[in-house]
């Protein structure tokens, strides 16, 4: 049987500012008390590319989450990697590059412990 969820997709401009925005945006969308900082890991990293807009994109299916983010161009690998790699590495289950090499996802579970 396949699991039911929703999506939704905003964005953003590619400003520092929006940063904040986006995360809350994205905490608005779904309950994990993780969503917000990984929301905001994934916009700095891809912000770091100068994109005019970013897309921020919330998924749920089941008990998961998935966030992504996404600019224009393709990710340098310093930015797909940086500081915030790790943050997003250790509070989500899966993480990584978008197919197309311009965003950044994480996948998040609500499932308890």
């Amino acid at each position: 049987m396949a699991e039911s969820g929703q999506s939704w997709q905003r964005t953003f401009k590619g400003l520092p500012d929006q940063a904040r925005a986006a995360r809350k945006w994205a905490r608005a969308r779904v309950e994990h008390v993780d969503v917000e900082q990984v929301a905001g890991e994934l916009f700095a990293a891809v912000l770091g590319s100068g994109p005019d807009l970013i897309t921020v994109t919330v998924s749920t299916a089941g008990d998961r989450v998935r966030l992504t983010t996404a600019g224009p161009e393709d990710l340098p690998a310093r930015l797909t990697h940086g500081p915030g790699h790790r943050i997003i590495a250790a509070l989500s289950v899966r993480s990584g590059v978008t197919t197309d090499g311009c965003g950044l996802w994480a996948q998040l579970t609500t499932e308890a412990p």
